[in-house]
């Protein structure tokens, strides 16, 4: 199983960009796919965004669709995620996820095999 490492995570500004990345711990075997969900307390993982290496088309949920970019590197096994303008509802933790099914869909958490343990962002007014 890869492990994935998430950064850049912290506290934030409403109205801030932030940027967050995740490298996974080994370079092979993350599969076709990487991407980011969320986890607000108490509430279900909520799909972010993902990438696809093999075509480079990309995906994103409803939450941060309009304001979000995923990107990365499939050599160096890391991508990123950068959202805009935040509000405080977006103060959650974020999830590095790899290896789904390529063909999705990707919204549902558990089709997903790898995880990082999260980073969280905190938005303040």
């Amino acid at each position: 199983q890869v492990h994935l490492v998430e950064s850049g995570g912290g506290l934030v500004q409403a109205g801030d960009s932030l940027r967050l990345s995740c490298e996974a711990s080994e370079r092979t075997d993350t599969g076709d796919v990487m991407g980011w969900f969320r986890q607000a307390p108490g509430q279900e993982r909520e799909f972010v965004a993902a990438i696809r290496w093999s075509d480079g088309q990309t995906f994103f949920g409803s939450s941060v669709k309009g304001r979000s970019t995923i990107s990365g590197d499939n050599v160096k096994s890391t991508v990123y995620l950068e959202v805009n303008n935040l509000s405080p509802e977006d103060t959650v933790v974020y999830c590095c996820a790899g290896d789904p099914p390529t063909s999705g869909p990707y919204h549902t958490p558990q089709r997903w095999r790898d995880w990082g343990r999260g980073t969280r962002v905190t938005v303040s007014t």
